[in-house]
């Protein structure tokens, strides 16, 4: 019969029971596992963990806190779904594209139009609306619409507005500021935007009739290079946190395998005081729970401070999924239960306070380098199919193929940490007793580095798919991007065309200005085809183009003209229906909406064909070219303004300048810098987020690799004593404890490096981008880890010091 253990009924000799056999001992059998012996157990191992007293707090409080924040980091993910829904949600609640069939003006409708515009690196979006009645619809956060001359603005962009920095923003938006918008017409606190009243919107100038506020769409599904971005970025932040999950569920193990040992005195068989472990653990990992949550309820009021590629969010807008956050509540607890029951399985635990490991097992290589090697595999299985990389199945296939790689990576660490210290032989009394530290146990050591290792690894492989990404974009601006900026509205006809040139031609820093109308002409009486299984009517069309003589000449090789000359490129197809003395429609029928009279129109018989050449914003010209007094472009449905600006880049804000301009012109007509590379800086944010995250993720596994130190530290803190006896040097085992910390984390951040370079080029080459290495950030990387070293040392040297004393030889 034990205190703890189960009882037989009668007892060992009693009636019916067994009795031992002359000359042996009774074996007992094996406690019984049912749902209320482990309750028993767990609720024991609580009562532990809860009444250890100052030592065992401090254990709790070490794991609750480990667990804590790995847990927010978790809550923060599975608010993702819930922050995209919200984002999206009030995006569309407070736009209209366009109607299909647009309504009649009523007392109920409104002219709505796009009057974005772009300010020193920042998009600020602007809407115009004119009522057509006393009840027009109203966006959300938005009580009444704004005057003629007068705008709602967002509190970001009257902040703007009202600093000095805003000052040529207020001369390009002519509007009195007389409100504010509300959060729900924002898609986060910092966004800047603005609502404004006009009384000169008009239908042919790109303005649209709607009764209706909400947009409903079927968003279009990411791109490849966008979906391996953000499941790496999700696999990379979250492998370590789940493996410092898991590191922080065993602070305090040796204590506790003490502790353990003293049960086992007083009957307790090898299963129960495993249990009982695991219940002492479950207390550390429940609290966990609770300080993740307010972790996680603390950080995201610091939200709408984030501002990360152009998008901000509001705090409520983070909300776990119910169903995930229920899971993190379930998994977290029975995660810590089972790491410590796997843990118990590596040790034995005897009587007499005797804590001894079993007999260690040579790590076996076979089977290490299959865990990476079916990541990769899965990885180019995708490869294959990477068109439809936005698939379910395709997610699930990518982000277990990066996961599998990364963890193969921590795979590989204790084998090649046992592999390298069982090799060390000999050097200086410090080197020595760290490497034979290393050579007797390796476990405790190699499990905090881990996760540095898939941090690091992780890291970098989306490190070097951002930078790859990015320096395409680079290169293709470094190439393409030249001092130009093209502007594109609607227009009433060529006489409002040659108005804004000569705006333009007198802004400050333009060095030439051109315009153009760009419409599409179609075969006359061709109707059309119905798309299969919609209303959709396609058009064969050819594009046309009007523009005066010297826009004409450079778009192609013209040579004499004259204000109603007609030409055509020569890169027409060959079966083309705009040959000279062909009836043409000016109007032809759109892909929706109501079928308009045509607009018949006879190409002259004297066009020519001339060579094309490539446009000033890098396009080639195609299509008919048309000088204005050749054609009525009032019969042109709704033709396209289309101005290329070139300017002097040396001119202070030059593009800024040009912007302005085009406000004057047209406050809805878009404006787009050929050399501004919106791309680098929205990179540039989102690296450098990472490697913050990066940074935070390995500042946290170093607190627990320093735990860890100090904790074996405490548990040898006789054999320090007597160390100190003989004589042995503060600074010897200071040493020692350095290079007990620096030969795994060294050993892991090669491992690091290399996985995480094969990890990344293995990405590069799925989406067909070149294979690039920000050797920066890599050496960044490696040196964050490098600093790990230096924290635990230092962190760990007072209480080594301290327990350096002979007083540590006294016993009882």
């Amino acid at each position: 019969m034990t205190l703890l253990g189960p009882r037989t009924r009668n007892g060992p000799a009693g009636p019916g029971g067994p009795s031992a056999a002359p000359g042996k001992a009774a074996v007992p059998g094996p406690s019984p596992a049912g749902p209320a012996v482990w309750a028993r157990d767990l609720a024991t191992g609580l009562r532990f963990a809860a009444g250890g007293g100052r030592e065992g707090w401090i254990r709790t409080a070490l794991t609750a806190v480990g667990v804590g924040l790995g847990v927010a980091v978790l809550l923060l993910g599975s608010s993702v779904p819930s922050l995209i829904d919200s984002w999206h949600g009030r995006e569309k609640a407070r736009e209209n594209l366009g109607q299909a069939d647009p309504p009649r003006p009523a007392d109920d409708t409104l002219l709505y139009a796009h009057a974005d515009t772009r300010y020193r690196h920042q998009n600020i979006r602007g809407r115009l609306v004119e009522p057509d009645g006393a009840h027009p619809p109203k966006p959300p956060g938005v009580a009444a619409l704004p005057a003629p001359g007068t705008m709602l603005v967002s509190p970001g962009l009257k902040e703007l507005l009202d600093s000095p920095d805003g000052a040529a923003l207020r001369e390009r938006l002519p509007y009195r500021v007389v409100g504010t918008i509300g959060d729900a017409g924002l898609q986060g606190p910092a966004e800047l935007t603005f609502l404004a009243g006009s009384s000169a919107l008009d239908v042919r100038l790109g303005a649209d009739r709607i009764d209706h506020f909400g947009l409903e769409f079927v968003q279009r599904p990411m791109r490849a290079p966008a979906v391996v971005l953000v499941i790496m970025t999700c696999v990379a932040l979250l492998t370590p946190v789940m493996v410092f999950i898991g590191t922080s569920v065993r602070f305090g193990n040796e204590r506790r395998e003490l502790r353990l040992a003293a049960l086992r005195l007083v009957g307790a068989d090898i299963r129960t005081t495993r249990r009982i472990a695991a219940g002492e653990t479950l207390l550390g990992s429940l609290a966990g729970l609770v300080l993740g949550a307010g972790f996680f309820l603390g950080g995201r009021q610091f939200a709408s401070l984030v501002t990360l590629w152009d998008i901000n969010v509001f705090p409520s807008d983070i909300t776990p999924d119910p169903l995930l956050a229920t899971l993190i509540a379930v998994l977290v607890p029975s995660a810590a239960v089972l790491v410590t029951l796997f843990a118990q399985r590596g040790v034995t635990v005897e009587p007499l306070g005797v804590v001894r490991s079993r007999p260690p097992v040579r790590r076996r290589l076979w089977w290490r380098p299959l865990v990476p090697l079916a990541g990769a595999g899965l990885l180019v299985s995708v490869s294959r199919d990477v068109e439809g990389v936005d698939s379910p199945l395709n997610t699930v296939r990518l982000a277990t193929g990066a996961t599998l790689l990364l963890l193969g990576v921590t795979a590989l660490l204790p084998w090649l940490v046992d592999a390298v210290v069982r090799r060390l032989h000999g050097g200086p009394v410090p080197w020595q007793l760290a490497t034979r530290r290393l050579q007797l146990h390796s476990g405790a050591a190699t499990r905090a580095v881990a996760g540095i290792t898939v941090a690091v690894a992780g890291a970098i492989a989306v490190h070097m798919t951002f930078t790859g990404m990015q320096a395409g974009f680079a290169d293709a601006y470094a190439r393409n991007g030249r001092p130009v900026v093209v502007m594109t509205g609607g227009t009433e006809g060529w006489e409002q065309t040659r108005q804004a040139l000569t705006v333009l031609r007198g802004t400050q820093g333009v060095s030439r200005a051109d315009g153009a109308l760009e419409t599409s002409v179609a075969a006359a009486g061709d109707p059309g085809r119905l798309m299969e299984g919609s209303d959709f009517r396609m058009v064969d069309g050819v594009f046309a183009t009007v523009a005066d003589c010297a826009g004409l000449a450079q778009l192609a090789e013209i040579g004499s003209c004259r204000d109603g000359d007609v030409f055509r490129t020569d890169n027409l197809p060959d079966d083309t229906f705009a040959t000279p003395g062909a009836r043409l429609n000016l109007d032809p029928p759109e892909g929706f909406g109501p079928t308009r009279p045509p607009q018949p129109w006879t190409l002259p018989a004297t066009t020519r064909t001339v060579r094309a050449k490539t446009a000033p914003d890098g396009l080639p010209a195609r299509g008919l070219l048309i000088t204005p007094a050749a054609v009525d472009v009032h019969r042109m449905h709704r033709p396209l303004l289309h101005l290329t600006v070139r300017y002097d880049p040396a001119v202070p804000d030059a593009v800024e300048h040009i912007r302005t301009a085009a406000a004057r012109i047209n406050p809805s007509m878009a404006v787009v810098s050929l050399a501004e590379n919106r791309h680098d800086g929205q990179y540039d944010s989102l690296r450098t987020g990472l490697f913050l995250g990066a940074v935070v993720t390995l500042l946290l596994i170093g607190a627990g690799l320093v735990i860890s130190t100090v904790e074996q530290l405490h548990e040898h803190r006789r054999l320090l004593s007597v160390l100190d006896a003989f004589g042995a040097r503060r600074r010897t085992l200071g040493w020692s404890v350095l290079w007990q910390t620096a030969i795994p984390v060294a050993l892991g951040l090669v491992l690091a490096v290399g996985g995480g370079l094969a990890l990344g080029s293995l990405l590069l080459w799925m989406i067909d981008s070149a294979v690039f290495v920000d050797w920066p950030v890599v050496a960044a990387m490696a040196g964050a880890g490098a600093g790990v070293i230096l924290l635990v040392t230092a962190a760990s040297l007072p209480p080594l010091w301290r327990m350096m004393r002979p007083d540590g030889l006294r016993t009882e």
